[in-house]
């Protein structure tokens, strides 16, 4: 089917952003017919002012380009017979649509007044699982020849392509699909409901063959799912029988990865995890960068998942680990393998769509909600055709978007269960199914610990475990099992609830009460209400004196994230004005939650009389009462218990509004709680990282894990990359002292030698900080000098976006600078030549004023010890290897890696870093005589 309507594509360049002061300087124009080219039109546009150097860098287009151009005037009678009886559309319509109108009003003609399209607004609806919306990143995905970005033709041929791709797109959306989504884009900023009357009108009449891919079910439609199903062996595989087969130069998995090599480590890690798990032992593997870690516990944990007829579970730290495992290694074990197995990944529910709030979210009058709410109801109504998992991480969605996510994620306490119409097409049940009839069901250490302190299992029965990221499993752990708590958690909440006469529940239970003739108590709405104010007033006043309280104390330092922070012991201070609001706030919501069930109750009577829409909204009502008690009770533990096991502490960031405190309780020591509920309980699990050991010694990570009585088998194994020929570590001599001298002596040395390191590697550099201060003072110092060098500098905190946007940026630009603090310290990949520089501002001490650190300090020196060399020196010697970590990812990389902080050539145990480093030429020089070595060596 081919939409007989006409689209012209139009693509402007112009010498800047404002149209009436800037001009148009080419345009690209491309008519489509009946689904076709039908005619092109592109020309030069004298603007008969300067082009801008930034535009000239951007477009390619010079004055002397444009200087015998026609001007707009003269172009103008061309295009306009173009644009009759059609719809406009261009790559940010309002863009192009407001400079075309202001040239063709100073031209003395009409402006456009037909229908538009904006290919940025109908991609993001259309495909709402790419990175980005871009038009060279649309192209490339796309696979949409892109040869000159920023060139008027050039721009409005992909554009034109991308339109014709897009309405393929939309003309396969099942009937019901385009039914709901004609509800939606009347109100979105282009005319994107004039291309669906026509398509609804084709299949109205037509027969349709959307029951092969879809499932339509209350007016709605989803992609039809498999689920999967274990199949059992009908003879054991041990995998040492089938090592050499899988393993050898012409074996199965050599066959199916190009490039395949054996390596020695690799081999040595899996037949340690196939005789942990075998023996029923738990196991530490340190397995350096290149080992093929994932194949390496992959491979015996599938066979021994196969023999024992049970599941084994895969545990990593990060999302985009658990996708890497399922799409690129379990796709070719399933090629190695002779026999069939299924692999599943499972996440914490809230990752999963809800179908039936998300039913409801659609039926409710939507005329009144912001764009953003309406393009990603859109947008869900579009990939719930398209996804399998029904997990939020595929989608890309805008800030708004998230807060509807969080009205129509799945959750326990709103779940009907098999009350739910949708229960056996819900997205977390299916995964949980799916889980249960895996053989490897791949998840992350968030859900393995929510799972050991939930009330409910959440993840099958297991007793064979791989933690991948393990060095990550104390951090985990200690968040999980402590508590915390913000203002942010009771407005979500009070937004939820509503008011009488504001969206929410309040209302909707209201109208449900009046439908139904139902009679309450006198005044019980109006007592809700003023309760629920009540409640909102004393909260925001109470993360107010908190925010104050923590303002006043001294030498306050600030987190690596910038915040202020400060640790309290209840049991010490004296905060009886803030035990009378605590008081009040508990009185306040245990009135508003009494007087809820109250509203609900009659309600309650008639429950199986209601339809699912009023049962689900009951069920959200009475969880949104119950949360609040919870969180309101948490506060109280957070601020007037006090627990010898716990260390509390608050934070806040200094330029956020005023009542946006942080509170957070965690364990002191949770290897005693990992020994008994986790450890014990298993029968065995295997620990691997490329960072587990200081000085080549695995004894720090055991006790901090609880794992001294355990007798765990330890393996480390080298890296096989060459790193002796691959990197060198330099120190310049004559760095200032930081712990002598002043930060800002030293900030303004390591200016100058970044300053100089950068012109010698052009950029390509990380830079990484223990301190977000530090790395705002250094970025900008640089910034201030380096104006005349063309380098992008990116730097976390300062930019905004994610670490993977940073990242792309980075790997975007060939002279790019980065710098990072925490995050970047690990878990990142930039392989080649992106990456050719590392430099590691200070060795990576925690703040000996860190909460947690200060009570685990104490804690030891109450047992005797030295917390400096039990603690803060093995922390710091791991960290290191992870930083270390960033520059080599590859066979081919190389790089150098530069430390300016002089402690670690000149204090006893700055050895213990370069010591647990793979074997690399250290050079000890001042920074002149480095720079030779640099440009020498790159």
């Amino acid at each position: 089917m081919k939409l007989k309507q006409r689209f012209v594509v139009i693509d402007l360049e112009t010498t800047g952003q404002t149209p009436g002061n800037d001009r148009i300087i080419q345009i690209g124009a491309v008519l489509l017919e009946d689904g076709e080219i039908t005619e092109r039109f592109t020309t030069f546009v004298n603007p008969e002012i300067p082009i801008p150097s930034f535009i000239y860098h951007l477009t390619g287009i010079t004055d002397e380009m444009v200087q015998r151009a026609p001007t707009f005037e003269q172009v103008v009678p061309e295009l306009l017979p173009m644009l009759e009886n059609a719809f406009f559309v261009a790559h940010n319509v309002t863009f192009d649509l407001s400079f075309l109108h202001k040239e063709i009003e100073e031209a003395g003609y009409k402006p456009f007044t037909g229908p538009t399209i904006d290919t940025v607004e109908l991609a993001r609806l259309l495909l709402p699982q790419e990175q980005g919306y871009k038009l060279v990143q649309l192209a490339e995905m796309l696979d949409i020849d892109h040869e000159r970005p920023h060139q008027a033709d050039s721009d409005a041929e992909v554009t034109a392509q991308l339109l014709l791709d897009l309405l393929t797109k939309l003309e396969k959306l099942p009937y019901e699909t385009l039914r709901q989504l004609q509800k939606i884009t009347n109100l979105l900023k282009s005319d994107i409901d004039l291309l669906l009357d026509p398509i609804l009108r084709v299949k109205e009449t037509t027969i349709q063959k959307d029951d092969q891919k879809f499932d339509i079910y209350r007016e709605i439609a989803i992609k039809k799912r498999k689920h999967q199903k274990r199949e059992l062996l009908e003879e054991s595989v041990l995998f040492k029988q089938y090592k050499k087969e899988l393993l050898q130069s012409d074996g199965t998995i050599a066959a199916n990865l190009p490039h395949y090599e054996i390596r020695k480590g690799q081999e040595q890690m899996m037949d340690t995890v196939d005789e942990a798990f075998q023996e029923y032992r738990h196991a530490l593997i340190e397995a350096g960068t290149g080992t093929g870690k994932s194949l390496g516990y992959l491979l015996p944990s599938l066979f021994y998942a196969k023999n024992s007829g049970k599941p084994v579970m895969i545990s990593t730290q990060t999302i985009p680990l658990q996708e890497q495992l399922l799409e690129r290694d379990i796709p070719l074990l399933k090629k190695a393998v002779t026999f069939p197995f299924q692999a599943t990944v499972l996440k914490g529910r809230n990752h999963y769509l809800c179908l039936r709030k998300f039913e409801q979210r659609i039926a409710r009058n939507i005329h009144d909600e912001n764009y953003d709410t309406i393009l990603t109801l859109g947008q869900l109504l579009v990939w719930i055709t398209e996804t399998d998992t029904g997990d939020v991480e595929e989608l890309n969605l805008s800030s708004g978007g998230k807060a509807l996510w969080s009205e129509v994620k799945s959750d326990t306490a709103t779940c009907l269960g098999n009350q739910c119409p949708w229960f056996s097409r819900c997205y977390y049940q299916t995964a949980r199914k799916n889980a249960q009839q895996a053989d490897l069901v791949i998840t992350n250490h968030a859900l393995l610990f929510t799972d050991l302190v939930s009330e409910h299992a959440l993840l099958p029965n297991y007793s064979h475990v791989v933690i991948d990221e393990a060095h990550h499993l104390e951090e985990v752990a200690s968040e999980y099992l402590g508590e915390q708590s913000d203002y942010l958690r009771f407005s979500f909440l009070w937004n939820r609830l509503g008011t009488l006469d504001s969206k929410g529940l309040l209302s909707s239970i209201e109208t449900m009460l009046s439908e139904y003739e139902l009679e309450l108590p006198a005044n019980t709405f109006k007592l809700i209400q003023e309760k629920s104010e009540l409640a909102k007033l004393e909260i925001d006043e109470l993360f107010r004196m908190l925010r104050s309280m923590l303002e006043k104390k001294k030498q306050l330092g600030l987190t690596e994230i910038g915040r202020m922070s400060y640790r309290y012991k209840a049991n010490t201070e004296d905060w009886s004005i803030l035990q009378e609001v605590l008081l009040r706030v508990d009185m306040y919501v245990h009135d508003v939650y009494v007087s809820g069930l109250k509203i609900s109750k009659p309600l309650d009577k008639i429950k199986d009389g209601l339809l699912l829409a009023e049962r689900g909204l009951l069920v959200d009502f009475k969880n949104i009462l119950k949360s609040l008690v919870e969180e309101a009770e948490k506060l109280g533990r957070l601020l007037l218990e006090y627990d010898p096991n716990l260390v509390y502490w608050m934070e806040a960031d200094e330029r956020a509004a005023r009542n946006a405190t942080f509170l957070y309780s965690k364990p002191i020591d949770i290897s005693e709680l990992l020994a008994d509920q986790f450890f014990m309980k298993k029968k065995s699990v295997i620990l691997t990282s490329a960072t587990l050991t200081v000085r080549q010694s695995f004894s720090y990570v055991i006790k901090q894990l609880g794992l001294e009585d355990f007798g765990p088998v330890t393996v480390s194994i080298r890296s096989p990359f060459e790193y002796e020929t691959k990197t060198k570590l330099l120190i310049p001599t004559d760095v200032p002292e930081i712990n002598k001298g002043s930060t800002k002596a030293f900030t303004e040395d390591i200016v100058t030698k970044i300053i100089d390191i950068s012109i010698i590697t052009e950029g390509r550099m990380l830079i990484l900080f223990t301190s977000y201060e530090m790395l705002r003072d250094v970025y900008y110092q640089i910034k201030a000098e380096m104006e005349e060098h063309e380098f992008l500098l990116i730097a976390q905190g300062i930019f905004s976006g994610s670490r993977a946007k940073l990242l792309k940026t980075f790997k975007q630009h060939k002279n790019a600078i980065l710098f990072g603090t925490s995050s970047f310290w690990e878990g990142i990949d930039i392989p080649g030549e992106d990456l050719s520089c590392l430099v590691i501002v200070r060795l990576p001490f925690s703040p000996p004023d860190e909460p947690v650190i200060q009570a685990r300090s104490e804690k030891l020196r109450e047992e005797g010890k030295n917390p400096f060399m039990d603690m803060a020196l093995p922390q710091a010697v791991l960290r290191f290897k992870q930083g270390f970590g960033r520059l080599i990812r590859t066979q081919n990389d190389r790089g150098i890696v530069v430390v300016f902080d002089k402690r670690i050539i000149t204090t006893r145990y700055g050895s213990s870093f370069i010591q647990s480093l793979p074997a690399v030429p250290v050079y000890k020089q001042p920074m002149h005589e480095l720079l030779n070595v640099i440009e020498d060596w790159l």
